[in-house]
């Protein structure tokens, strides 16, 4: 499940508290750095911001994931984390999935796209998984988007 980030969760974050509907690794360092952004920027979790990803079993927070809103030329890109104790379990994909779907929704937006290191390979098959294909790469980073043109992503 996907929600946004409440004014005392950002609070707590910032602060380097705890809150009992977290799992224990959160929040992890992306989590955190997206929290003093949302500090400074109320609007953040707004309609197309940021959002925690809630395990569905526990109703914990296990991550986030986000939308770098407003779109530039007709493209939004995204990011997302999950702490360690719960990566493998698909949530990544299907918040990213949602994410992309949600986006492409919106008229202003015609391609999602997300940026990657290529020593994570977890996180290029997130991506793959969503229906992201990859465009570019450097060689250390590479860049994948999907556009409401392409095919959607075969379950996995």
């Amino acid at each position: 499940m996907l929600r946004p980030w409440s004014p005392a969760e950002i609070t707590a974050v910032v602060d380097d508290g705890r809150l009992p509907r977290w799992a224990a690794d959160f929040p992890a360092d992306g989590d955190r750095v997206i929290a003093g952004f949302l500090a400074g920027h109320p609007a953040g979790p707004g309609a197309h911001g940021h959002r925690q990803i809630v395990e569905r079993a526990s109703g914990l927070v296990v991550g986030s994931i986000g939308l770098f809103w407003p779109p530039t030329d007709g493209v939004v890109e995204f990011g997302y984390g999950i702490v360690a104790s719960r990566r493998g379990r698909g949530y990544a994909t299907e918040a990213a999935r949602a994410v992309v779907e949600f986006a492409l929704s919106a008229p202003e937006v015609r391609a999602v796209c997300a940026g990657v290191e290529l020593s994570n390979p977890a996180s290029v098959r997130v991506l793959e998984k969503a229906g992201l294909r990859r465009w570019s790469s450097d060689g250390t980073t590479a860049r994948f988007r999907v556009t409401a043109a392409d095919p959607p992503p075969r379950q996995q």
